[in-house]
C-alpha cells in the first residue's frame, strides 16, 4: 500500500470515501439538470444556479477523494465509486427523467460488478516514502508512459474530440479516463510528500519540489476533466456517461498506479484469472451501454 493506516484511519476513509460516492453521484445530474434549464431559458448554464450547485458538489466530492485515497488503501476506496453511479442512475430517473433501456442497465450492472472485482484483485501500491516515489517517477518506463498518455491527450483533445466528440461518447470519456491516471497517483504521491514537508519540519528543496509538481499535475488534470465532462453532459444521457466514466476511470487508475509502484509481480495466479475475468465482464459491460443508445427494448 502507499501507506498503511491504522484500523481507525482506514474505517474513516472508508466512510468518507461512502459520503464522497453519493456526493459524486450527484453531481453529473444536477449539472446535467443546469444544462437542461439554461437551454430552455436561452442562457449560459454558467449563470445557472443548479449547474454550480453540481460544481460545488463535485469539488466536496474531490477533496473527499482525496481524503479517503490517503486514509485507506486504493483497493478499499475506489469501488466505492460503483455507488455513486448506482445513486446518479437513480436521481438521473427522478430528476432528469432518463431511465435505461434493459441493455443498459445490464450494462451498468456488469460495468460496476467487474470494476469492483477488478479492483479488489488489483495489486496493492507498496510505496510509504516521498523518497521511494521520487525513484520510481524517474523510471524510464514511467516517463516514456506518462509522455505517451500526454500525447494521446493531445490528439484527442485538439483532434478527435472537435470532430467526433458530440458523436461518440467514448471520446469524451477516454480524455477524462486518461486524465485519471494522473489525478489518483498525484492525491496519493501528495499524501506522501506532505508530511515531509511541513509536518517533520521545513523540507528539502526536492521535496518542495514535487510536492508543487504534483500539486499542478492534479490541479491541470482536474480543471480538464472538468471542462469535458461538462461538454459531454451536454451531448449524452448522464446514466450513460457516468457508467462507462466509471469503468475507464478506475481501469486506467489501476493501470497507472500498477505501473508506478511496480506491483504487478505481486500478483497471484488467483489475481490473474479474477482481473482477466473481470476485464471480460467490463468490456460485455461497456458495449452494453454502448449500444443501448440505439437499442429500444423498454
Amino acid at each position: 500500500m502507499a501507506d498503511d493506516p491504522g484500523l481507525p484511519g482506514v474505517l474513516s476513509g472508508i466512510v468518507i470515501a461512502v459520503t464522497s460516492s453519493f456526493i459524486n453521484g450527484s453531481t453529473f445530474v444536477l449539472q446535467k439538470k443546469g444544462i437542461i434549464r439554461s437551454r430552455e431559458r436561452g442562457r449560459s448554464y454558467l449563470c445557472d444556479v443548479v449547474w454550480w450547485s453540481g460544481t460545488v458538489c463535485m469539488i466536496i466530492g474531490q477533496i473527499g477523494n482525496f481524503l479517503a485515497y490517503n486514509l485507506a488503501p486504493a483497493v478499499i476506496v475506489t469501488p466505492l465509486g460503483a455507488l455513486g453511479v448506482l445513486f446518479g442512475a437513480v436521481l438521473a430517473s427522478w430528476i432528469l427523467e432518463e431511465h435505461l433501456n434493459v441493455l443498459g442497465k445490464l450494462g451498468c450492472v456488469l460495468c460496476c460488478c467487474g470494476s469492483v472485482v477488478l479492483i479488489i484483485h488489483a495489486p496493492s501500491a507498496v510505496a510509504t516514502s516521498r523518497l521511494k516515489l521520487e525513484e520510481r517517477l524517474t523510471d524510464p518506463v514511467i516517463v516514456i508512459s506518462a509522455l505517451l498518455v500526454v500525447l494521446l491527450l493531445i490528439a484527442l483533445i485538439l483532434w478527435i474530440a472537435p470532430a467526433h466528440g458530440k458523436s461518440n461518447i467514448m471520446v469524451y470519456v477516454a480524455i477524462c479516463s486518461l486524465l485519471g491516471s494522473f489525478t489518483v497517483p498525484s492525491s496519493k504521491g501528495l499524501g506522501l510528500v506532505a508530511p515531509d514537508l511541513f509536518v517533520e519540519g521545513p523540507g528539502s528543496t526536492r521535496a518542495l519540489a514535487l510536492f508543487l509538481v504534483l500539486l499542478v499535475t492534479l490541479t491541470v488534470s482536474i480543471l480538464i476533466q472538468f471542462v469535458f465532462i461538462n461538454k459531454a453532459l451536454e451531448c449524452f444521457s448522464s446514466n450513460m456517461f457516468e457508467a462507462i466514466y466509471f469503468v475507464t476511470f478506475t481501469s486506467t487508475v489501476i493501470f497507472a498506479s500498477a505501473l508506478l509502484f511496480k506491483e504487478w509481480t505481486a500478483l497471484t495466479v488467483t489475481d490473474s484469472l479474477a482481473m482477466l475475468c473481470a476485464l471480460t465482464t467490463v468490456c460485455v459491460g461497456v458495449t452494453l451501454l454502448r449500444i443501448s443508445q440505439e437499442a429500444q427494448m423498454d
